[in-house]
């Protein structure tokens, strides 16, 4: 067991020494395995589940990845830097309105196209620090895209960044129950969202829960993903 109560399976690998040839490539197998395994069927798909679709044994995938949360982390790390770089491409275009709608239409497109990452956005991981950072990254370029949209007069004076929260659980429990049958259900959900986001507003909406308690909700969500799997073979 390692701190967290995860089980490993055996020792990791140390950190900063390179890996040998054959760990590389169950690395680089389990990681193609898992982003196909999350995307398709979101992060509540079992550690066991992605080690069945790379071929390797289970125990091999908890020494290259001791928790569930380092390789949901690892998967992720490009798509991340995707939502960063989404939230400056919409902080560079001229017009305000137009960057913060593009930029909600972009990152629910994201959800839509990856059930994994749909789950990302709406969960929050404490221990993957990296992932963390990114994320806050990205939170403080939508606070100035939000802040750019008010003083356009374009933006209602009542959103706040925790419509975006609320708007990405949605997107994500629709993108989760009509993927299959109704993949472009979405698209309506987020443009009858956006065009409720814009000035001049039909009336006051009511209180948006607290930052706290979305977090907890995160948090909570995050909890059922990092629940210890049993180890069998190796």
């Amino acid at each position: 067991m390692n701190p967290g109560g995860q089980p490993t399976g055996g020792t990791a690998e140390p950190p900063g020494q390179p890996l040998r040839s054959d760990a590389e490539r169950n690395r680089e197998r389990i990681l193609a395995a898992a982003r196909k395994v999350f995307g398709r069927d979101g992060l509540h798909a079992s550690m066991a589940s992605v080690a069945r679709e790379a071929g390797v044994g289970i125990a091999t995938m908890f020494r290259r990845f001791p928790t569930k949360e380092e390789l949901v982390a690892a998967v992720f790390a490009d798509r991340m830097d995707a939502y960063v770089a989404a939230v400056a491409a919409a902080l560079d275009h001229p017009d305000p309105w137009d960057g913060f709608a593009g930029f909600i239409e972009t990152v629910c497109a994201m959800q839509a196209a990856d059930r994994g990452f749909a789950d990302i956005l709406t969960m929050t991981f404490p221990a993957a620090e990296a992932l963390e950072a990114r994320r806050a990254e990205a939170y403080h370029g939508f606070l100035a895209l939000i802040a750019r949209a008010h003083d356009s007069g374009h933006l209602r004076e009542d959103f706040t960044s925790r419509d975006l929260v609320l708007l990405l659980m949605a997107n994500a429990g629709v993108v989760n129950a009509t993927a299959d049958a109704a993949p472009d259900a979405w698209r309506r959900l987020v443009a009858l969202m956006i065009q409720s986001f814009r000035a001049p507003s039909r009336g006051p909406l009511p209180d948006p829960p607290a930052e706290a308690a979305l977090y907890q909700a995160m948090l909570l969500a995050s909890r059922g993903i990092s629940a210890p799997e049993a180890v069998q073979g190796n």
